[in-house]
């Protein structure tokens, strides 16, 4: 069997071996691969736990102590140390124990190892103050504007050196979005919501019907004929729809309204209700900031409510920094905000 020879000295940066001559040959090195490999596999890590105690304790006693195990099993895996590392590791002597030349060169790496192990353990905290990277968001624009733009005036008070990377929703491949980590949080309704993935539900809206302050109606209420017997405008992000929810409600009473403009967001619908005698139905959150510029008129429609929801990828259910934000999401959307 060749001979493994493998000199070194650290003249160079520190980490960084300098070779002083010919090294292993591939035989020499399969071979230590084969020795080494095995008995690492069956080394159980919790006696490195016992030597660190022992090491720092230099007592059996206390090291049991320390653990909260009895003399007997500790003293019993100082055996399987010993077995372990084909040495004594640690002697009795009149003031405890005492320790062998291996255990002394063992101690060091065996802290340094378990204290590595410790960080790999650890549960990450997540402090806002201080975090920094950037936070992906998807949402329509209703919801940009109940829900997105609330979240981002907490997290600019809480979180000033993150940043929020904003996209809208996608109408398809949300879960493939989610699962390579290109959006960390959607929010959106909970019949588009995926089947597979977690949600929390924010809030539940519901459907306001809405003209300009100078609409021809002055009435509180209107009926479904005064409704029917102006134009209206829906918004349908897709751009292939001239129908809305209110549709089916009124499609199921045998009555058809007169949908004329279909537009992709919120932002333009209210445009033409401020020029025009046109009507519409609206989430009320958007109109936190609007009642004192616009008409609302009460109808007899049984429209279903809106549940908004938040959605993710399950790989991200114990993540710190994803609690600390479904957590703050839940209290931006807050009706009472």
């Amino acid at each position: 069997m060749s001979q493994l020879i493998v000199p070194w000295s650290w003249d160079h940066a520190p980490g960084t071996l300098s070779m002083t001559q010919d090294l292993i040959s591939f035989q020499s090195y399969s071979a230590m691969l084969c020795i080494v490999m095995p008995n690492i596999r069956n080394v159980d890590l919790n006696l490195l736990v016992v030597f660190d105690a022992l090491f720092d304790e230099r007592s059996v006693t206390r090291a049991a102590a320390r653990l909260s195990l009895t003399q007997p099993t500790v003293s019993g895996m100082l055996q399987r140390l010993r077995r372990t590392f084909s040495d004594q590791l640690f002697l009795r002597s009149s003031h405890g124990i005492v320790s062998t030349p291996r255990a002394e060169a063992l101690a060091g790496p065996i802290k340094e190892l378990l204290a590595r192990a410790e960080l790999l353990l650890r549960v990450d905290a997540f402090d806002p103050a201080t975090a920094e990277g950037t936070i992906k968001l998807c949402a329509s624009d209703y919801l940009q504007h109940a829900v997105i733009v609330p979240l981002i005036e907490e997290l600019r008070r809480r979180a000033p050196k993150v940043k929020v990377l904003v996209s809208p929703r996608e109408a398809a491949a949300l879960t493939e979005l989610l699962t390579r980590g290109e959006i960390d949080l959607c929010v959106t309704l909970r019949e588009a919501a995926e089947p597979d993935l977690p949600v929390l539900q924010l809030y539940r809206d519901r459907y306001l019907c809405v003209a300009r302050k100078s609409h021809p109606l002055k009435t509180r209420r209107i009926s479904v004929r005064q409704l029917c017997a102006y134009d209206h405008v829906v918004v349908d992000p897709t751009g292939r729809s001239l129908s809305g929810p209110v549709d089916a409600v009124l499609a199921a009473a045998g009555h058809k309204r007169r949908v004329a403009i279909a537009v992709p967001s919120f932002q333009v619908l209210f445009e033409l209700i401020d020029s025009d005698d046109i009507i519409a139905f609206v989430p009320e959150r958007l109109l936190r900031k609007r009642r004192s510029a616009v008409r609302i008129f009460a109808t007899n429609l049984s429209i279903p409510p809106v549940d908004v929801i938040a959605t993710w990828h399950p790989r991200l259910n114990d993540d710190a920094r994803h609690k600390w934000l479904l957590a703050l999401m839940a209290a931006a959307a807050r009706p009472n905000r």
